[in-house]
C-alpha cells in the first residue's frame, strides 16, 4: 500500500470517527480504506484504533502517529504546492548552459530586461564552447549552436546563425584578397578547434558543405573570441559566425570576402530543455523572451 495515501486514510478516519467517513472524504471504497489502515498497523507493530460498532478511537500510539502524519503530510502538501507553483509563476533559480561568445556578446546584454520582467528569477549562465551533458550536469536549458545531434530534449529553433569570411585590411593589404575559395589554400587560416565545418586541414562551403577546400594557418583555438582578436590585428583569415564579428565588421576593424561559393549552413541556433510536457514558468518565460528578441534582432538586420 502507498504508505503516504495510507496515512491520509488514518488521518481522515481519525478526525471522522470512522473509516467509511475517511473513505468518501478520499473518494474510495470502505474496504479500501480499511485495507489502508491494517497496512500501516502491521507495518508499525501497534494498534491506532480502538474499534467500535459505532466509532474508532485513537489508542496511545495512534494519537502520537497522528500529531506525527499530520506535520509530515502537511509538509508534503507544502511541498507540492512550491512546486506546482513554479509551473505557474517564474521563481527559483533558472541554470543556462550557453557557448562562451554567444554568451558574453548576445545573451548577457538581455538579461537586465529579463530580470526586470521577472525579479523572482535568478539566472545561472554557464559559459561554455563544450556541449556538455544538459540532464548530467542539472542544467534547465541550453543554448546550442550548430545542427542538433539526435536526443530526447526537447528543443526550439531561435533563429539563423549565418557564417562570414574576414579578415583585417592590413592583412589583405599584404597578402592580397581572395575571390574564390580555392585561393583561401594560399592564406592563413585561423580555425576553430570545436566545429565539424572546419579544421586545421580543411574548411567547408556550400550551403550542405558540399566544398571542401584544403586550407592551413598558424592558429587554432576553441574560442571564436580568440580568433577574432587575432584576425583584427591582422594575423590571417576567419570563418565565424556574425554575432561573434559583426562588430568588426561594421567598425571596418575587419572586412567580409566575397567569395564564389557561399558559406556552410551551419544549422542555426537552439534552445534546448530537458523532455517535460510542462516545463517550469521560468524556463517557458526565458524560451519566450529569448524568442522575441531574435525575431527583434533579425527585424532590426533587415
Amino acid at each position: 500500500m502507498d504508505r503516504v495515501t495510507s496515512m491520509r486514510v488514518f488521518v481522515h478516519a481519525a478526525t471522522a470517527g470512522s473509516l467509511s467517513g475517511a473513505a468518501r472524504r478520499l473518494d474510495m471504497s470502505p474496504a479500501m480504506a480499511t485495507k489502508h489502515v491494517n497496512a500501516l498497523e502491521a507495518r508499525l507493530g501497534v494498534k491506532l484504533f480502538h474499534r467500535s460498532t459505532r466509532r474508532l478511537i485513537l489508542t496511545e500510539a495512534g494519537t502520537q502517529y497522528l500529531e506525527a502524519c499530520q506535520r509530515i503530510l502537511a509538509d508534503i502538501d507544502e511541498a507540492e504546492a512550491a512546486a506546482a507553483s513554479q509551473r505557474v509563476k517564474a521563481t527559483g533559480v533558472l541554470r543556462m548552459n550557453v557557448p562562451l561568445s554567444f554568451g558574453s556578446r548576445f545573451l548577457a546584454p538581455l538579461m537586465p530586461e529579463f530580470s526586470r520582467r521577472y525579479p523572482e528569477v535568478k539566472v545561472e549562465l554557464g559559459l561554455s564552447d563544450m556541449a556538455l551533458d544538459l540532464l548530467a550536469g542539472s542544467w534547465d536549458m541550453a543554448i546550442r549552436i550548430g545542427r542538433l545531434a539526435d536526443s530526447a530534449l526537447q528543443a526550439r529553433r531561435l533563429g539563423d546563425c549565418p557564417m562570414v569570411v574576414c579578415a583585417a585590411p592590413a592583412y589583405l593589404d599584404a597578402r592580397g584578397v581572395p575571390r574564390r575559395i580555392a585561393e583561401l589554400s594560399q592564406h592563413n587560416c585561423l580555425s576553430y578547434t570545436l566545429s565539424s565545418m572546419q579544421n586545421d586541414k580543411r574548411w567547408l562551403f556550400g550551403r550542405h558543405g558540399e566544398h571542401e577546400i584544403a586550407i592551413s594557418g598558424n592558429l587554432l583555438a576553441n574560442n571564436g573570441d580568440a580568433l577574432l582578436a587575432a584576425a583584427v590585428r591582422g594575423q590571417g583569415v576567419i570563418y565565424q559566425p556574425l554575432f561573434i564579428v559583426s562588430e568588426s565588421l561594421e567598425s571596418g576593424e575587419l572586412i567580409e570576402l566575397q567569395l564564389d561559393r557561399p558559406t556552410v549552413d551551419i544549422g542555426g541556433i537552439h534552445v534546448l530543455y530537458p523532455p517535460d510536457r510542462r516545463p517550469p514558468a521560468k524556463v517557458r518565460v526565458m524560451i519566450d523572451y529569448l524568442a522575441d528578441r531574435f525575431a527583434a534582432a533579425h527585424e532590426d538586420m533587415h
